[in-house]
């Protein structure tokens, strides 16, 4: 008797060794659709919060608008217009895929955005940087 109950306990613990490998798959609920959306939603969190700092790259414009007329303060009036420009033209190029689209073409253009506006973000980032860093030094 004690014999078989080891098997059983053999068997039961091969059984979920070999079943082991597949859980993650099991797990995965997440269908087709919410993936798609969960992408979409992370895209348009970070284009929200880009658009928020908008008003950050034409006020350090203006601000630099102010200062003496260098070269230094040049370049960074023209690298805030590129950071506006290239959030413009993520926003002008950007297009919903159609439902009808396959859920791997939706899900690898969400993706190729979410690079962009991350890119985006880079650009805007350092100029917003690089603006403040001159602006106290110009100053003076």
């Amino acid at each position: 008797m004690a014999y078989l109950c080891g098997v059983k306990m053999f068997c039961r613990f091969a059984a979920l060794v070999l079943l082991l490998p597949l859980l993650p798959g099991c797990l995965s609920l997440e269908s087709d659709e919410e993936k798609e959306a969960a992408a979409e939603k992370k895209l348009m969190a970070r284009h929200d919060e880009l658009m928020a700092r908008m008003d950050e790259l034409y006020t350090l414009r203006q601000q630099l608008g102010r200062v003496p007329d260098t070269l230094a303060a040049g370049r960074q009036r023209r690298a805030l217009l590129r950071a506006d420009a290239a959030m413009m033209d993520w926003m002008h190029q950007y297009r919903k895929p159609a439902d009808s689209v396959d859920h791997a073409r939706t899900l690898a253009y969400f993706g190729q955005q979410q690079h962009r506006i991350d890119s985006v973000g880079v650009l805007m980032q350092h100029s917003i940087d690089s603006a403040r860093v001159l602006l106290p030094a110009a100053s003076h």
